[in-house]
């Protein structure tokens, strides 16, 4: 009887070490990935720094967006859900919405100033059409519906 109670133990023990060394392989994995995502934002805003106004603006302004959407789809990766594919999409439309201003600087008084207002309009239909499709997913997800369009 005692024999068995520890063979049990042990299993446990096995089962809960094998477990936390798969937190610890994936833990790892998403440090192994946010270091890249640094190391490419690093690298891309190092292409900027030999660049001149507007365009090391625009540059630079695309360098951190990508790099809000690489961290945004990492923990969306690591911790799927509805809250981390909204985010992934927010910070999609942000970085559309700041580089498409920075490029609007190229213009000059009226032609800059319906620019940013087209980039404006822009990035709250995007900001609408998100927040819409999540709305509508939490509703499903409220009622239990499982139809799909």
């Amino acid at each position: 009887m005692q024999a068995r109670v520890i063979s049990i133990a042990a299993a446990l023990a096995l089962a809960f070490s094998t477990a936390a060394l798969a937190q610890s392989a994936e833990r790892k994995e998403k440090k192994a990935e946010h270091d890249r995502i640094e190391a490419d934002y690093k690298a891309a805003k190092a292409k900027c720094s030999v660049m001149k106004g507007n365009e090391k603006d625009v540059c630079e302004a695309d360098a951190k967006g990508k790099e809000n959407v690489a961290k945004a789809e990492l923990e969306n990766k690591h911790e799927p859900s509805q809250a981390h594919a909204r985010k992934v999409d927010e910070a999609k439309a942000e970085h559309e919405y700041k580089v498409s201003k920075e490029k609007c600087d190229l213009n000059k008084g009226k032609q800059e100033s319906a620019c940013e207002k087209e980039a404006k309009a822009r990035y709250d239909h995007a900001k609408a059409d998100i927040k819409a499709k999540y709305a509508a997913a939490e509703r499903k997800s409220a009622t239990g519906s499982t139809t799909t369009k």
